[in-house]
C-alpha cells in the first residue's frame, strides 16, 4: 500500500510532465506553420501587387462606378412606356434584343454541356483505376482530362474566335472542351467509389468490358452522373456568359461593348437580366438534382 502509495505521484507527475512537454511540441509547430503561412501570404501580397495603399485608394472608385450604374428612375413614370425617361420600360428599351441573346448563352451552356457530358462519360470509364484496361491507358486517359480542363474557358474561347470567327460557336466549343475535361474527373471519380460485386459477376459470366460497363457500373452511377451534369449546366451559364467579353457570342458580347461604350444604364439592365436568367436556372437544376438523387434513394 505504501509503495503504491508513493509511486503515483511520481507516475503522475511524469505523464503530466510528458504531457505538457507534447503540448508544447504542439504549441511551437502550430506557431511555426502559422508564421511560414504568413510570410508565405505577404511574399505573394507582394509579387501579384496587392497593396492596401491601392485597395484603400480604389475603393471610393468602385463605388463611383456603381453609383454611375443606377438608372434613372422616377416614382411618377416607374410604370410608363419606353418613351418616358425614368421609367423601368425605358431603363429596358432593348429588352427583346437582351432576352435573345440570354436565350442563345443558356442554348450555348445547353449544347456544350450535353456534349461535354457525352465525352465525358464515355471517357470516365477507361480514367476510372478499377475498369481501366491497362495502367497506361488510365494514365493517358486521365493527363487527356486534366489537359482538357486546365485551360481556362476564356482562352479556348479566343483559340476558337480566331478560328471561326465572332459567333456562338466559338463558345460552343470552348465551353465544350473545358466541361469535357472537368466532368471527366468527376465521373471518374464516382465510377472509382462504386460498388464492384456485380461488375465481378457479369465479367465472370462472360460479358466483355464494354458489356460490364454499360449494365454493371451505369446504373449505379447514373443519377450522381446527372446531378453533377446538372451543376455543371449552371457553372456552364455563368461562363458562357463571360466568354462572350472576346467575341464568342451571347449576352456577354454585348456586355462588353456597352461597357466599353460607358452606357451605365445599359450595362446595369444587363447584369440585372443575367443575375435573374442564372437564378431561375439556378432553381430549375437544383430541383431536377435533388429529384434525380431523390428517385435514387429511393429505389
Amino acid at each position: 500500500m505504501s509503495h503504491s502509495a508513493t509511486a503515483d505521484p511520481v507516475l503522475l507527475a511524469r505523464g503530466e510532465a510528458a504531457f505538457q512537454a507534447q503540448r508544447r511540441q504542439r504549441r511551437m509547430a502550430s506557431l511555426f506553420g502559422l508564421a511560414v503561412l504568413a510570410a508565405l501570404l505577404l511574399l505573394a501580397a507582394r509579387v501579384s501587387e496587392f497593396y492596401p495603399s491601392s485597395l484603400v485608394a480604389g475603393l471610393p472608385r468602385v463605388g463611383e462606378y456603381f453609383y454611375k450604374l443606377l438608372p434613372s428612375l422616377r416614382w411618377d413614370a416607374l410604370f410608363a412606356g419606353t418613351g418616358t425617361e425614368g421609367s423601368i420600360a425605358f431603363w429596358f428599351y432593348r429588352l427583346d434584343d437582351w432576352a435573345w441573346l440570354l436565350l442563345q448563352t443558356s442554348q450555348m451552356a445547353a449544347l456544350a454541356t450535353l456534349a461535354g457530358a457525352a465525352v465525358a462519360l464515355l471517357l470516365a470509364f477507361p480514367a476510372a483505376r478499377n475498369l481501366a484496361h491497362s495502367r497506361w491507358s488510365n494514365i493517358l486517359t486521365r493527363r487527356g482530362l486534366e489537359a482538357a480542363r486546365t485551360v481556362p474557358e476564356i482562352v479556348y474561347a479566343l483559340i476558337f474566335v480566331w478560328a471561326f470567327g465572332i459567333g456562338p460557336l466559338a463558345g460552343i466549343l470552348a465551353i465544350f472542351f473545358h466541361t469535357a475535361g472537368a466532368l471527366g474527373k468527376l465521373f471518374a471519380e464516382v465510377i472509382e467509389n462504386t460498388e464492384m460485386k456485380s461488375w465481378e459477376g457479369l465479367r465472370a459470366s462472360g460479358a466483355n468490358w464494354p458489356q460490364a460497363c454499360r449494365y454493371a457500373i451505369l446504373p449505379q452511377v447514373m443519377p450522381n452522373l446527372i446531378s453533377y451534369a446538372l451543376l455543371r449546366f449552371e457553372i456552364n451559364v455563368r461562363g458562357a456568359s463571360v466568354i462572350g467579353f472576346v467575341g464568342a457570342g451571347g449576352i456577354g458580347q454585348e456586355l462588353n461593348l456597352v461597357i466599353s461604350s460607358n452606357y451605365y444604364e445599359e450595362i446595369s439592365a444587363i447584369v440585372v437580366l443575367i443575375v435573374l436568367a442564372v437564378f431561375v436556372i439556378d432553381m430549375i437544376s437544383e430541383k431536377l438534382r435533388h429529384r434525380v438523387t431523390g428517385a435514387a434513394e429511393g429505389q
